[in-house]
């Protein structure tokens, strides 16, 4: 098959600004996945337009309930529908090098590390910072799932925090019966479209 000179370049272009994003994201974010997830919005969704802000809640939920970091799921599925298999492989390679980076560094001079005072100041003002940056997670999504204007969605989501908040069901079983019955009910809204 030829390649198309004047797509190449572009491919190219793409799969070095997925990189370039990721590793950016990656080793200036600190707090955990949403935060990451978060700012892939900021950069996939608001600035360079490759995917639309329901695709980014989408995808967001099918990184969480796979297993593993949320930032490496979102990122291998971000790539993958960005730029397929090249893109994915870009994406998760600009994530896992800063981390890899740091841990290493932080792994050599740990008991250094442990014992700073500085260093466990920093971590705790750091704490309010991603704080806020998970509440910014927060009500972007929840605003995306009101903005569907479906009652079963907002009943689905009230239900969902209300239970994590109350009691002391894990996650994974609020998240599994979200799966289920989002999987019934688009298999019945199929099932109906059809008839």
């Amino acid at each position: 098959m030829e390649r198309n000179p004047k797509t190449e370049p572009s491919r190219i272009r793409t799969l070095f600004t997925l990189f370039g994003v990721s590793l950016y994201i990656s080793a200036f974010t600190f707090g955990g996945g949403f935060v990451i997830v978060t700012l892939m919005k900021r950069h996939y969704v608001d600035r360079l337009h490759w995917i639309d802000e329901q695709e980014m809640l989408d995808l967001t939920a099918l990184a969480q309930t796979a297993p593993g970091p949320i930032a490496v799921n979102a990122s291998i599925l971000v790539g993958r529908r960005v730029a397929g298999f090249w893109g994915m492989i870009a994406a998760v390679l600009g994530t896992v090098i800063p981390p890899i980076v740091l841990l290493s560094i932080v792994s050599v001079f740990y008991a250094a590390f442990a014992a700073n005072r500085y260093v466990a100041l920093f971590l705790k003002g750091m704490q309010a910072g991603v704080a806020a940056v998970i509440l910014d997670v927060v009500t972007g999504l929840g605003i995306g799932v009101l903005k569907q204007r479906s009652w079963l969605h907002d009943l689905l989501m009230g239900a969902a925090f209300l239970t994590a908040l109350l009691t002391n069901v894990n996650v994974i079983w609020i998240l599994l019966f979200a799966i289920v019955l989002g999987t019934i009910l688009a298999l019945v809204q199929k099932r109906r479209a059809g008839a």
